[in-house]
């Protein structure tokens, strides 16, 4: 499967953030120097993505202005000679083509990817997650686009999590299928403790074939009253083989408190400027 469109839904409102996302959409939020959203956008165009669609809602136009030009700052910057800040600012806008769409009603992750269909076409495409950062030596998504070359269809990043927390996420049922994938037979959203057929959780990214969106549409609301991908993605899953990437790497959920924190350390110890001194200044923190 040759993917070159990914999809990242952008249209909640970020309450586990609040009051920081009460005016700032959740995604713009920095991580280090860089918004949230764009760590996740450079992850995709490193992993081969040419195309970027937005999934956005009323008041969130912000997101899109960041992929924009903005030739005032950019003369500003060259003229005062601030090179290195005219160039991170001209390369953000040049990242990727960036399309958005909008979601009118807050109905759910399948919802926000359907409407995405009109852009996206008759075409495999990816689905990337802004609130998941994963800090490995290779992207998430790239893992899971080498899967779909491999086995030739949809695959979906999964990772192992405690038995306890299954009620949080999506749960699959699998089979082995080699040393980093599993073929998938069945799955359930966020099932209860008792009920969960295993403890492999899907995460995404998802690199899925276009009948998805037929499948979506077909959905009726699930969980939470909202239309859920997991049930689209089940009826899939009766039609043609999908499998299960386990992602590797850290995964930095920066859509919740801690999260947030644990990605900027994750990030800032990275930094080429500010690794070595946050490295020291923790251990300061550490030893006081």
């Amino acid at each position: 499967m040759k993917v070159k469109k990914a999809v990242i839904p952008v249209a909640g409102l970020g309450t586990r953030l609040l009051p920081a996302t009460k005016a700032i959409p959740k995604e713009l939020v920095p991580v280090v120097s860089k918004p949230a959203v764009q760590w996740v956008v450079e992850s995709a165009v490193e992993s081969g993505i040419e195309e970027i669609i937005f999934v956005n809602s009323a008041g969130k136009q912000a997101i899109e202005d960041h992929f924009d030009g903005n030739a005032e700052l950019e003369r500003t910057l060259e003229s005062k000679g601030k090179t290195a800040l005219h160039e991170a600012v001209v390369k953000t806008r040049n990242l990727a083509k960036v399309a958005s769409v909008r979601q009118h009603a807050p109905l759910g992750l399948g919802h926000a990817v359907l409407q995405a269909r009109q852009v996206v076409g008759d075409a495999p495409f990816a689905v990337i997650l802004p609130d998941e950062l994963v800090c490995g030596e290779k992207p998430a998504l790239a893992q899971c686009l080498e899967a779909a070359e491999a086995t030739d269809g949809p695959v979906i990043g999964i990772v192992e999590v405690p038995k306890e927390d299954v009620f949080r996420y999506g749960i699959v049922a699998a089979e082995e299928h080699g040393e980093t994938t599993r073929r998938i037979t069945d799955m359930v959203e966020k099932p209860p403790v008792e009920e969960a057929p295993s403890n492999l959780a899907i995460t995404g990214p998802y690199v899925l074939s276009p009948e998805v969106f037929d499948l979506i549409a077909a959905t009726e609301p699930g969980s939470g009253g909202e239309i859920q991908i997991t049930d689209a993605l089940r009826q899939l899953a009766q039609q043609r083989p999908v499998h299960g990437r386990f992602i590797e790497g850290a995964r930095l959920d920066v859509g919740q408190p801690m999260g947030f924190v644990q990605a900027n350390v994750t990030m800032g110890l990275q930094d080429p400027e500010l690794g070595e001194s946050l490295r020291a200044w923790l251990k300061e923190m550490v030893a006081d």
